[in-house]
């Protein structure tokens, strides 16, 4: 358990933590008495849990820190974190709120991700997943889209509209990537 997975495994912890006080400042919105001191520790929680991320893949890198555990873990704590505050964010009391599109987007690219990587391992034995710099720029703009909203910035659909974009495309090229996969080990069978 090296300090790249420590800081992983702590981003994962924070996640209750975001979606409680996501939750509570919703209503304290709804009430009619927003309370922007959970507003504050809502986006801090937030962007400790995106700094956390830069951070442990910085470690993982620099200092030859990369492990199995930590590439399961890594972009299933990036998953749980967006899913959780796109989630939180559209369906609470928050000033603004996602479009319903978006949310429908990424829980949608996330299900067929993860059910298309067992599906893939399944039929052939072993998944592997390459990461594509659009998977890099989807995640980076959903993280960009959630603090815009958090942050209660003007014109939140472009932002928006650009996250959703390239969650699609990603979605997309890791299906026909998935799709290859299959062709391929057909092939040599």
């Amino acid at each position: 358990m090296n300090l790249a997975t420590q800081i992983t495994i702590f981003r994962i912890l924070l996640i209750p933590v975001f979606v409680g006080l996501a939750i509570y400042y919703g209503e304290s919105v709804k009430a009619g008495a927003a309370n922007e001191t959970l507003r504050f520790w809502t986006i801090a929680s937030f962007a400790l849990a995106a700094i956390s991320d830069a951070v442990d893949g910085y470690i993982a890198r620099h200092y030859n820190q990369a492990t199995r555990l930590g590439a399961i873990l890594d972009p299933l704590a990036d998953k749980l974190m967006l899913l959780s505050a796109v989630i939180a964010l559209s369906f609470t009391g928050w000033r603004q709120h996602f479009p319903l599109w978006f949310p429908t987007l990424v829980i949608f690219r996330d299900i067929a991700l993860i059910g298309g990587a067992f599906l893939i391992d399944y039929l052939t034995g072993k998944c592997v997943i390459k990461a594509h710099w659009t998977g890099k720029v989807a995640t980076f703009a959903q993280f960009a889209a959630v603090l815009w909203l958090m942050l209660d910035l003007p014109h939140l659909i472009w932002p928006t509209a650009f996250a959703g974009a390239f969650t699609a495309v990603s979605g997309f090229l890791n299906l026909t990537a998935g799709v290859r996969q299959v062709r391929h080990h057909e092939g040599q069978v």
